[in-house]
């Protein structure tokens, strides 16, 4: 009843008193973003959802789009100004996935959506992953989040959609809204922008 039902009725009421309560949070960030970082506000980039479908996921810009002198975008450090640092370590840039919750393309809580072309390498086991909506939130990120390898981190993520309920999405919203009041388990480059080299992933995982 809950995982079929009353999750996604939920998700879509939280999400509405959301954004209805801080659309002055959203214009502000907007406008500082456009202020310090430049345009377009919003990130977009492609990341597989329920049963792999794939959409649109939304996120501010934490970077800017400094070249070097031959045209060429700068590392991704040199681009990460203090304030997209902030963004990042309060998950600011992170609210307008609600818009996301709303369309239906994710959840409250959930494995975080990683990047498409990972889609080819999962194991049947990690593929569970996708038989529910990705999250803003989810079991592995607090349990851990970037102190975490990846084989914990899809473990947490498996054990999650195997246990998926109500108190348990209430519990992980409890522990999500301590980590970042205390700002646990964040750094500078959040894991699922990053790139899984699956070959040394399979290699450990065997040990």
């Amino acid at each position: 009843m809950y995982r079929k039902f009353l999750k996604r009725f939920l998700d879509i009421i939280i999400s509405l008193i959301f954004i209805l309560c801080f659309w002055w949070l959203y214009l502000i960030i907007a406008i500082l973003v456009r202020m310090k970082l430049g345009s377009p506000v919003l990130f977009k980039q492609d990341r597989p959802g329920l049963n792999e479908k794939i959409f649109k996921m939304y996120k501010f810009r934490t970077m800017t789009d400094e070249k070097d002198k031959n045209g060429i975008l700068l590392s991704d450090a040199e681009r990460l100004t203090k304030f997209g640092k902030f963004l990042r370590s309060t998950s600011l840039d992170e609210i307008p996935e609600f818009f996301n919750i709303l369309r239906g393309d994710m959840s409250l809580i959930g494995p975080r959506p990683l990047l498409v072309e990972y889609l080819n390498y999962y194991t049947d086991d990690e593929k569970k992953r996708h038989n529910v909506r990705p999250g803003i939130s989810g079991w592995a990120q607090v349990n851990g989040r970037n102190s975490l390898s990846w084989e914990e981190k899809f473990k947490y993520d498996i054990e999650y959609v195997e246990k998926l309920s109500f108190l348990f999405d209430f519990k992980i919203v409890l522990l999500t809204i301590k980590k970042v009041l205390k700002r646990e388990d964040i750094s500078d480059f959040k894991e699922e922008n990053k790139e899984i080299d699956f070959d040394k992933y399979r290699e450990m995982e065997k040990k």
